[in-house]
């Protein structure tokens, strides 16, 4: 992982925790071809070691937009070569988010268009401002979803709410998110950063191991039987009982104390 960005700031507001923001205030933090690269080499570091990392909270600079989808300006007049190359970066980065083995958070600090909506999806959950706007408009453009879109949103909202938003491109607010199941929190933008720091603190403090094998068996469950996710999730909570951190959270326990979670 680099240290900086062209287009991403890196924070680390405590210890164990990485915030992320897209910036490019200027242009809605939209996505061009640098932004993709950014995104698709932080989280293969991320995917290939995360290191010390526990969470990941990713947001936007500014208080008007998340990201507000593909950069239509530098797509204008791209040739359809061109167009798919710097897809197929888009596409990774995202799939990338997806597979992250440390819980992905969203604070969506204003409008989630095209793009902006699907890194917002691909996240393990999201935590939005009042003022938020979610949209897939690509319909709208002659093309759909393809970074995810198509596939998380039903899986968050039910497929036919997904096909409504999908179908007409219109814009959600934050409260009709919430409403919906795509959205875990709404609060006002103040509060946004703070709140979304305070619930990655308490994952944070939660044992590293444990919390990597969770989200791996929701993750793969997800996408099978449910005999065959329960083996998944057999298969992952085996992994967790000979390591340090399994003894260390039974020992603090009886002890009456805060564990001291290692990833050991």
């Amino acid at each position: 992982m680099q240290e900086a960005y062209e287009t991403l700031l890196l924070d680390r507001p405590q210890e164990y925790l990485l915030q992320v923001t897209i910036n490019r205030p200027d242009r809605r933090n939209a996505m061009n071809t640098q932004v993709g690269r950014d995104l698709l080499d932080l989280f293969t570091s991320l995917l290939l070691d995360p290191a010390d990392h526990r969470a990941v909270i990713l947001t936007g600079a500014g208080e008007q937009a998340f990201c507000a989808g593909g950069d239509l300006k530098e797509r204008d007049g791209m040739t359809d070569e061109t167009w798919r190359l710097q897809h197929a970066i888009f596409e990774q980065a995202v799939y990338n988010v997806i597979d992250c083995p440390v819980p992905v958070i969203a604070a969506v600090n204003g409008s989630a268009f095209g793009g902006g909506c699907e890194i917002a999806l691909a996240a393990d959950f999201i935590y939005a401002s009042s003022n938020a706007k979610f949209a897939v408009p690509e319909i709208t453009l002659g093309i759909i979803p393809g970074c995810g879109g198509t596939q998380n949103l039903p899986r968050a909202a039910g497929s036919r709410r997904a096909k409504e938003i999908l179908f007409t491109g219109s814009p959600f607010t934050a409260q009709e998110g919430l409403e919906w199941g795509i959205v875990n929190k709404v609060v006002e933008q103040a509060e946004l950063l703070p709140e979304t720091l305070k619930v990655a603190a308490r994952m944070a403090g939660n044992g590293p191991l444990a919390l990597r094998q969770a989200k791996r068996s929701v993750n793969l469950g997800m996408g099978t039987d449910l005999n065959t996710a329960l083996g998944i999730e057999v298969e992952a909570y085996n992994r967790l009982v000979p390591t340090e951190d399994r003894r260390e959270g039974v020992l603090a326990f009886n002890e009456k104390r805060k564990a001291r979670f290692k990833g050991r």
